[in-house]
């Protein structure tokens, strides 16, 4: 069974079923996805993350998928019903639907109008008019007239007959089939608003009056939708031409035009409108809410890792500012390892003494704390703050940041902050983060739960727990990929480094309070509990910054090190000047040290880390300056050129901050002169950018902003929204070509849009 798993995820996956094996078999030892893409690599074939974690995905569905057919398997069994015919069937299964639809005739049932007709004895009635042989269908009739079981006439024994026959119809394999494929292919999304909320639901006015085909309708568009439901506003149907469903059925099951066939006519129709109809709309409903699911988080995901890996500041001395009017300004300061030095409150937005006040004390501890950086928060009052820094003749030297505050109240009223900050309250906190999230956004950011950061689309929505995974996958990887400094880090940061976890995490910091900095990734092991599986997992990942062995400080992990060391006694060198001598380094022969365990991928990355020990893949930190006087909507006037910085990537555009506290729509139309197919391939989190304002809402509180060269200006249009990439009213929609195929395809789920709604155990 493994060996066949694997070739059907190797098939998908297009890699070896070998490559599967050595990822299956390493993360049954328990090692992490960044562990075995980055040290593993001689036994992956150098797989990358992303296909990892789609093997691991892959490996729990068929897993789950054969749990369920083996439930179904025991309860046709402990039933007496299961046949060598059925058992064939059901083995040779290869997605959830198929499966479910092979198990429906055998399902255990509540009362339906079949058995019930089935009670009266209608059942060999129903038999004879199925076989549309030509009867006298009312003389067969009445000999089931019996008014004890409650079949007191002939319509009444025909009525019980097809109401038989329509539960054959609905529980017929190849009928499901074929009305699954036209439900995907075919269907129609139509959304209206329930009457009397059309003034309270304004904010789906763009759902009112909907309709589009389900092939192209995007997962923005369904999610909304269906929050608009949720919350009573709008109700949605999705179906297919009905013409067209009537026409498979009766295709499949009149094959007479006899009197007995109209009767089988008649009860396909019933089965179609009672029974199929709403079962496949069910199915439609839940493939398109997955598929919308999937597309939502990986926005989600794309967004929050590259938020994580925004450049740092690095480690400079800030003073941070969380902003406000009237309860004033919170003032934090710290050093350069992110310690509190100090704490204050000013007042520089609520009078012209006060403000000379903040500006003499801002001037002050600047000076005596060798302050070389602010951070300001980007909330309420944030532009006025930034301005009113700017006037009081600060030093040039010291920046001044406008930082994203997102989650930053989320993470004060934490667990982690409480236990930091026992003696502190919320506000000084939320200044510490701000301050802290400038010099390292990774660091600061790992102690705030994702969906609270504000990169997300729809992230209530979703399904949480695939959510919440997909994730932490995330803050994995990025957190692993920079590398963390062990005598520094949080417990936080430390829990996602590979093989560590809370509890390892918090002993580190623990045994590092206590026996004082770690001086080699040797020492890691006199961590409690930290045994030989975890700091194989953790250590290449550990940095010891100023180790007295270089390597410590670097991304070569300490089973490599003997290699290294090797390869600078051939050179006649030590470790550190084969560090620092990049001629040396260009004289190794890397065959020369390839091993059975040790092959080509892992010695260049040896040697890339060689020339660069510990670097950081982050870019290089870039401040963005918003444009002076402009600080709230209403100071923004279509045809003005601004700054700003993307804060959030949708898929119809990006959301840009440009400092008014409404950050603006670049519509995918909009962010480049030529064809963009995706909002990534052109922006990413944190980049600057500037924006021509194309127009603003002020009613609906929203701006429309372009990045093309030459913007073509819509003062005389309403403002975009989300959804006006495409609008369908009157106009008959145009079908698109349809890739899926869910009756015939539904063994290449990763071709398929819809397939994982058929081979997750989800989809049912």
């Amino acid at each position: 069974m493994n060996e066949f798993r694997y070739g059907k995820i190797a098939h998908e996956l297009n890699i070896t079923p070998v490559q599967v094996q050595a990822t299956a078999q390493l993360l049954e030892e328990a090692a992490t996805v960044p562990f075995i893409a980055r040290y593993r690599k001689e036994m992956t074939g150098s797989l990358d993350e992303v296909v990892i974690t789609a093997i691991r995905d892959r490996l729990i569905q068929l897993e789950e998928l054969e749990s369920r057919r083996e439930a179904i398997l025991k309860s046709l069994t402990e039933r007496d019903l299961l046949t060598d015919e059925l058992q064939i069937r059901i083995a040779e299964a290869q997605t959830l639907a198929i499966l479910e639809d092979i198990y429906l005739p055998f399902r255990p049932k509540r009362r339906t109008r079949a058995a019930i007709a089935r009670e009266k004895g209608l059942e060999p009635l129903a038999v004879k008019i199925f076989s549309q042989d030509d009867m006298d269908l009312t003389a067969s009739a009445a000999t089931f007239i019996d008014a004890e079981k409650g079949v007191e006439s002939v319509e009444d024994a025909l009525a019980g007959a097809r109401d038989i026959i329509a539960e054959w119809v609905n529980e017929d394999q190849e009928a499901r089939a074929r009305l699954r494929e036209l439900f995907f292919n075919k269907s129609t999304i139509r959304s209206h608003v329930i009457p009397g909320k059309e003034a309270s639901g304004i904010k789906y006015k763009d759902y009112y009056d909907w309709e589009e085909p389900i092939s192209s309708a995007r997962s923005h568009r369904i999610l909304a939708i269906r929050r608009g439901e949720q919350e009573e506003f709008l109700i949605f149907r999705i179906s297919p031409p009905e013409e067209t469903a009537l026409a498979i059925l009766e295709n499949l099951f009149v094959r007479e035009t006899t009197a007995s066939a109209n009767q089988v006519k008649i009860a396909v129709h019933d089965s179609f409108k009672r029974l199929l109809s709403g079962s496949m709309e069910t199915e439609v409903r839940l493939a398109t809410k997955e598929k919308a699911d999937e597309e939502a988080i990986r926005v989600f995901a794309d967004n929050l890792r590259q938020l994580l890996l925004s450049p740092p500041l690095g480690q400079k001395s800030v003073l941070a500012i969380d902003p406000g009017f009237r309860t004033g300004c919170k003032v934090a300061c710290l050093d350069r390892q992110g310690k509190l030095l100090h704490h204050e409150t000013v007042y520089p937005l609520l009078s012209e003494k006060a403000r000379q006040d903040a500006a003499k004390a801002i001037r002050q501890l600047c000076g005596r704390l060798h302050l070389e950086a602010i951070a300001v928060g980007n909330g309420t009052g944030g532009r006025e703050t930034e301005a009113f820094l700017r006037a009081i003749g600060l030093p040039e030297e010291i920046q001044i940041v406008m930082v994203n505050e997102s989650g930053a109240s989320v993470y004060s009223a934490s667990k982690a902050a409480r236990e930091e900050f026992p003696d502190h309250d919320i506000t000084v906190r939320g200044g510490v983060s701000i301050g802290r999230r400038l010099m390292d956004p990774l660091a600061e950011l790992v102690k705030i739960e994702p969906k609270a950061i504000g990169v997300g689309q729809y992230q209530h929505d979703v399904d949480q727990k695939e959510l919440k995974q997909c994730l932490d996958d995330v803050v994995i990887s990025c957190v692993n990929a920079v590398g963390v400094e062990v005598n520094t880090a949080s417990a936080q940061l430390l829990s996602y480094v590979s093989g560590l976890g809370p509890s390892l995490a918090e002993n580190i910091v623990k045994h590092r309070d206590d026996h004082g900095p770690f001086c080699s990734r040797e020492e890691l092991k006199k961590v409690r509990r930290l045994g030989p599986k975890a700091f194989e997992q953790a250590a290449g990942f550990l940095r010891v910054r100023d180790a007295p062995y270089p390597l410590d400080a670097s991304a070569v992990h300490p089973e490599s090190y003997p290699i290294v060391e090797k390869m600078a006694r051939d050179q006649g060198c030590s470790v550190s000047d084969l560090i620092q001598d990049e001629a040396s380094r260009k004289r190794i022969e890397l065959e020369k040290y390839a091993t059975d365990k040790v092959g080509l991928p892992t010695l260049r990355d040896i040697m890339a880390e060689l020339a660069k020990p510990g670097r950081d893949p982050r870019q290089q930190f870039e401040n963005v300056v918003f444009a002076e006087g402009i600080e709230k909507i209403g100071d923004v006037i279509p045809g003005m050129k601004i700054p700003g910085v993307v804060t959030n990537i949708t898929a119809f555009g990006a959301f840009v901050d440009i400092g008014v506290h409404q950050d603006g729509l670049v519509h995918l139309s909009e962010l480049a002169d030529g064809f963009v197919k995706s909002p990534k391939d052109v922006v990413k989190v944190n980049q600057k950018v500037e924006v021509t304002v194309l127009a603003v809402d002020l009613e609906r509180n929203r701006i429309s902003l372009s990045m093309k060269k030459t913007p073509a200006l819509k003062t005389d249009k309403p403002v975009p929204s989300e959804d006006s990439d495409r609008k369908v009213r009157d106009d008959k929609p145009r079908l698109k070509r349809v890739e899926i195929r869910p009756a015939k395809e539904a063994q290449k789920p990763f071709n398929n849009p819809f397939a994982d709604a058929f081979h997750h155990p989800r989809g049912k």
